[in-house]
């Protein structure tokens, strides 16, 4: 337990990258703020509202690649609230979705750091968006599921029941999930999905080299892998890919992410 006067950690999410899609909150704590703690999935151009005193750390992760393990990430908040009065940790999309935010959040009240979470667009809404996709639709699907298709992120956890998931909702929203593809769309078949079933993968959704592929359910893995889609990528499957409006589709940011492992250092100033 630290003392009283422990500055404030605040769990901020960035956005899906596009610079104009993050929060006015979350654009004033940049500014002001004496500690950045942030995730690969951020571009340079949200990096640099920071002021050149702010202590930066950059503790990204991406599939099988920790720059900092999550417990060290932990501890490094707690110490910067104990130096800095306002700490921003910041991450891509939202903190609370699949951004291990409430681990964080739990760990600093635990150890009496005041912390406050300040939500952000989600790619799983903003990537399909920025290629005119919705995730519902009246006639396309009243109900979404997002889930993760990394299944490896915590070996404790139950693996997601894909067979179940193809029956209980109308649209499905899979983050991080190229790698498991294939297996992913062979377990919604199984589970009653028709093969045939309308889908999309968007790369780097709303940033520059955004790209969409389309396919039926079945076709899917395969094009992604001849097309050569990568990561960070958003899957969607369900009858909403066939209500695309792409004539509503806004334009990529000009900003590039992510930030590759080999180019960071672990304090980015």
């Amino acid at each position: 337990m630290i003392g009283q006067q422990a500055g404030t950690v605040y769990l901020v999410g960035a956005g899906p990258g596009d610079p104009d899609l993050l929060t006015i909150k979350a654009h004033r704590l940049l500014r002001q703020c004496g500690a950045l703690v942030h995730d690969a999935l951020v571009p340079k151009q949200v990096l640099d509202l920071v002021s050149e005193s702010c202590e930066c750390h950059f503790v990204g992760k991406r599939r099988d690649r920790h720059w900092l393990p999550q417990v060290k990430t932990n501890e490094l908040l707690v110490e910067l609230a104990q130096r800095h009065k306002c700490v921003v940790r910041l991450k891509g999309g939202d903190p609370f979705l699949f951004g291990r935010g409430a681990e964080e959040a739990a760990h600093l009240h635990s150890n009496g750091v005041p912390v406050e979470v300040v939500p952000g667009i989600t790619a799983g809404i903003a990537a399909p968006a920025y290629v005119g996709i919705p995730v519902t639709h009246r006639s396309g699907g009243s109900s979404v599921t997002f889930v993760t298709g990394h299944e490896t992120i915590d070996k404790q956890r139950p693996p997601v029941n894909w067979k179940g998931l193809a029956s209980a909702s109308d649209s499905l929203v899979i983050y991080m999930g190229l790698h498991n593809l294939a297996y992913i769309v062979e377990e919604l078949i199984a589970g009653g999905l028709h093969p045939a079933t309308p889908a999309a993968v968007i790369q780097q959704g709303t940033v520059a080299g955004q790209r969409c592929l389309k396919a039926p359910l079945q076709q899917l893995a395969q094009q992604v892998q001849s097309q050569g889609l990568a990561a960070p990528s958003i899957v969607v499957v369900g009858a909403v890919v066939d209500e695309q409006v792409a004539a509503c589709a806004p334009q990529p940011a000009e900003a590039v992410m992510p930030i590759s492992f080999e180019s960071s250092s672990s304090s980015v100033q």
